[in-house]
């Protein structure tokens, strides 16, 4: 294993990028020379720092929302920064609500790097039609990709071919699995509050896949065997005790599922048990932890919009990324490595980023992160390590998430849940042990639709004109469709915006497609200032009560 520990540049570099830290990185040229040499004042392209071994920014798992002005009640922090400290069960025990409340950055940290969030794209996106932007939206750039790394004898990462993954339809069953035979699961899923709005500048979707025993009895392939055992896998991370599944034979599996002492031909209900089942039944179920060697994939993709201005999970896709649960860590494993991150950061040390070439980052709680970009051609590219440090930043230490994850335990709770994310057929449900809507009460809490309160669109849509909620007009809402998807017009204009990022490369300076210049972000922080006052500090479950029905729900379920 290489290990790397990110430094500051060199000096010459960091001379230059003080004076150039939130100019626009907008480049019109391509690097002269090998050794071309930067001065002081001049804007250096991203791609300058990778290609001269350079560190850009040693605390890029600092991500962008962390700078937000809060003005000491606007809180978009709740969702990543939480205690748990009354759950015995829960593996994460990184315990960093305190976070709300206070800045624990290094010296280097207190600087806002993220110096895209800080370029008017209005001008730059001017010059590309609507026409143009629909057709690159438009185009599959993961079948050559996969393609391409399949071919590459000196690859050794891993390949994750999934046929006609460009358009789900085509790509998986109603129930999610995938039609070509490689046992990638889709699954729908609540979006996390609020990166990963369409509203904010993308679409994405979610992919599972458990290891060969729990997809096989007998060494053959068992649907039934597989679609329990995902059930199994859910209830782990819900702490249900009992949840629906997909009809499945507990002929064919063996076993008594539903608890009625009877091997029926078809149940849909799975009670909670101590192991899994098929060749995994000598496996243990885990209180909030996966199996060893599970797999995540996850395509974050442009906003797609069809001719009837509906919005949809476009064809191209921005990034791939992957997860691999390499190797199986207990709870008191991971308490242990939990308490080295809590200490650095006490000491405000630079985050340590563990680089295994080809097959990403090890995020040394069990976790192989891996991740590919769009270079300037549209064609996905394995991401080099500045660009891979930033995947660290989430799916390591912050203390709301579980097991390294977020999107599976907030699928759709039981057989429903099972198929390609679908936003229509979901409502806004609360995260558990509260009563209001998840995307309502972010909406209060943040003071927005979006982490840096800019999205207008979404002001203009549930706020009122002194920028409260218009929390009846949300609750009215028929789907979690319509509260965080943008207009056509927004949504072209977001592709535009985050294309003029593909074609600078300048990854390393933020990805957020902006279109304006943001205006409550920090370019540096004053750690004396708390960032927020005790009253506006939350706790929260990532997780959701699908069992929840509003009045709108209940109207609309009595509709012939």
């Amino acid at each position: 294993m290489k290990h790397i520990l990110l430094l500051c540049a060199v000096l010459s570099i960091v001379a230059c990028t003080k004076e150039s830290t939130i100019s626009s990185p907008i480049v019109t040229s391509a690097l002269d020379a090998d050794n071309t040499q930067y001065q002081a004042g001049d804007v250096i392209p991203a791609m300058a720092y990778v290609e001269h071994g350079e560190v850009y920014n040693a605390e890029s798992v600092i991500p962008p929302q962390c700078y937000t002005k809060t003005d000491g009640e606007n809180n978009p922090c709740y969702a990543c920064h939480q205690t748990y400290k009354d759950q015995k069960h829960r593996p994460n025990t990184m315990n960093d609500g305190d976070l709300q409340g206070e800045y624990q950055f290094s010296d280097l940290g207190t600087t806002n790097h993220w110096k895209n969030l800080f370029v008017d794209r209005t001008q730059l996106i001017a010059g590309i039609s609507d026409g143009a932007i629909k057709q690159w939206i438009s185009q599959d750039n993961y079948a050559e990709f996969v393609r391409k790394f399949a071919n590459d004898p000196k690859w050794a990462g891993e390949v994750t071919p999934i046929e006609n993954l460009a358009t789900p339809e085509k790509a998986f069953t109603k129930q999610g699995l995938a039609k070509d035979g490689s046992a990638w699961v889709a699954f729908n899923y609540k979006p996390f509050p609020s990166t990963f709005w369409p509203t904010n500048g993308s679409t994405d979707d979610a992919m599972i896949r458990l290891p060969k025993a729990f997809r096989e009895i007998n060494g053959e392939f068992s649907k039934d065997v597989y679609f329990t055992n995902l059930a199994l896998v859910e209830m782990v991370m819900k702490e249900a005790s009992s949840i629906t599944v997909v009809p499945v034979s507990e002929k064919i599996v063996d076993t008594d599922l539903d608890g009625n002492g009877v091997l029926s031909d078809s149940v849909q209900t799975l009670l909670a048990r101590t192991h899994y089942v098929g060749d995994a039944k000598s496996i243990a179920l885990t209180p909030l932890l996966y199996p060893e060697n599970t797999e995540f994939l996850h395509t974050v993709r442009y906003i797609g919009v069809d001719d009837n201005g509906e919005i949809y999970n476009a064809e191209r896709m921005k990034e791939v990324r992957y997860m691999k649960k390499h190797s199986y860590k207990s709870k008191a494993e991971l308490a242990s490595e939990y308490y080295l991150e809590a200490k650095e950061k006490s000491f405000e040390n630079l985050p340590q980023i563990y680089l295994l070439g080809d097959k990403g980052v090890n995020s040394n709680m069990g976790w192989t992160l891996n991740a590919y970009i769009e270079n300037e051609k549209g064609q996905l590219r394995h991401q080099n390590s500045q660009e891979l440090a930033f995947c660290a930043g989430c799916h390591k230490t912050i203390g709301s998430n579980l097991d390294q994850t977020f999107s599976f335990p907030r699928k759709v709770e039981g057989a429903q849940g099972w198929g390609y994310i679908n936003l229509a057929n979901q409502q806004d449900v609360p995260n558990i042990g509260e009563e209001q809507g998840e995307f309502l009460t972010y909406f209060e809490r943040v003071g927005g639709g979006d982490e840096f309160r800019q999205n207008k669109e979404m002001l203009e849509r549930w706020f009122d004109e002194k920028g409260k909620v218009d929390a009846t007009k949300v609750a009215k809402a028929q789907s979690v469709y319509e509260l965080i998807t943008p207009s056509p017009r927004r949504a072209l204009d977001l592709n535009k915006a985050y294309l003029t990022i593909v074609k600078e490369q300048s990854y390393i300076f933020g990805r957020d497609a902006t279109i304006t210049e943001a205006s409550n972000v920090l370019q540096y922080i004053d750690e004396k200032v708390a960032p927020l006052d005790k009253a506006f500090r939350y706790k929260w479950d990532l997780r959701l009560n699908w069992q929840h029905q509003n009045r709108a729900d209940l109207t609309r379920v009595e509709l012939p």
